[in-house]
């Protein structure tokens, strides 16, 4: 048994009963829906793959597509869609609203089975490889998608350099960055800066910083890092 959870939505009972016997053959946990009202009343963040008929009642496999791409709970959750429409336009507007594969009937279980592990592991990796959201020590939180740090709920006023010292010692936490480390990672491009402008900086820094600023430790005749007190 693996971690994976599929939804299969499809108006077709015995079509969603053979997809379901199938793919828990391999090891999956599956639900079944027989239409997206259905589905759309299910918890669907608990899901990690749909696999998502086209044609059905009052709301389509593209509509529901599009309602979970625009809602931000569900906009993360890979889907295959597996219908008999099998146009040029059909297969260009199921990309064009967030499908991750399309897969026409009449179609063969093992060609299912494969693409739904192809999907799996490409968006398992792609989740995996994502920078986290926050770096938290204790009540230090630096939101890296607003690019500030707040200590307390108190937002501290940095710099950009040294909000990128700061995140990339504590993203590293405990490894020590030489001053040429630093100065790589935080002034890539400057043709010329001095050793004393990054110990100018961590100063700057620390002080900023309060209680936290002695978790930057200088390594004498290596440089600095982030250790936790």
């Amino acid at each position: 048994m693996n971690d994976y959870k599929i939804l299969v939505v499809d108006d077709e009972e015995d079509l969603t009963e053979i997809l379901k016997f199938n793919l828990e053959n391999e090891g999956y946990a599956v639900d079944t829906a027989n239409s997206a009202e259905e589905a759309l009343k299910m918890d669907l963040v608990s899901y990690d793959l749909l696999l998502l008929d086209v044609m059905m009642g009052e709301i389509s496999g593209f509509r529901m597509a599009s309602m979970l791409k625009k809602d931000k709970k569900t906009a993360h959750i890979p889907i295959i869609f597996i219908t008999a429409k099998d146009t040029e336009n059909d297969t260009v507007t199921g990309f064009n609203v967030g499908a991750d594969d399309y897969i026409s009937k009449p179609f063969s279980l093992r060609e299912v089975i494969a693409r739904v592990k192809a999907v799996l592991k490409r968006t398992t990796k792609e989740k995996n490889e994502k920078l986290p959201e926050q770096l938290i020590h204790e009540n230090l939180v630096i939101d890296i998608g607003k690019k500030k740090v707040d200590i307390d709920n108190e937002e501290v006023a940095l710099t950009k350099k040294e909000f990128e010292i700061l995140f990339l010692l504590l993203k590293h936490k405990g490894r020590v960055f030489s001053r040429e480390d630093i100065l790589s990672n935080v002034w890539p491009d400057e043709v010329y800066v001095l050793d004393r402008t990054i110990d100018v900086n961590i100063t700057r820094l620390r002080k900023k910083i309060g209680k936290y600023g002695k978790c930057i430790v200088t390594r004498l005749g290596y440089g600095y890092c982030f250790e936790a007190k």
